[in-house]
C-alpha cells in the first residue's frame, strides 16, 4: 500500500520570499537525509504567494516508512526554522492511503 504524506503551513503573504528562500535551501539540508529513508518513492516541496501557504508531498511504500519522516532530526530542526519565520503548520500531519495513481 503506498502512503501520501501531505504537511501544510500557513504564513503572512508579506513574507512569500523570505518563506520560500528558505524552501528552497531547505533542499541542500533534507535531501541527504532523505535518501537515508527506506520506502521513500518521490518528495515534493511547494509554496503559493497568494495564499501565504506551502507544502511538502511524498509518497511512500507504508505507512511505517511515512511516520519515519515524525522523528527525523534534520526535518524536526528545519520546521523550528519555518516557525520563526512565522510560519503555522497543521497538526496532525496527515498521512493518506493512496486509492489510485496515473
Amino acid at each position: 500500500m503506498n502512503v501520501i504524506r501531505i504537511s501544510r503551513g500557513v504564513f503572512a503573504p508579506r513574507d512569500h520570499e523570505t518563506v520560500k528562500a528558505r524552501l528552497v535551501a531547505a533542499d541542500a539540508a533534507l535531501a541527504p537525509e532523505l535518501k537515508k529513508l527506506r520506502g521513500l518513492r518521490h518528495y515534493w516541496a511547494g509554496i503559493d504567494a497568494a495564499s501565504g501557504t506551502l507544502v511538502n508531498v511524498s509518497v511512500w511504500s507504508s505507512l511505517a516508512d511515512a511516520r519515519q519522516m515524525d522523528s527525523l532530526p534534520a526535518m524536526q530542526d528545519l520546521a523550528r526554522e519555518f516557525m520563526a519565520l512565522g510560519v503555522t503548520f497543521e497538526r496532525p500531519i496527515i498521512n493518506y492511503e493512496m486509492a489510485w495513481e496515473r
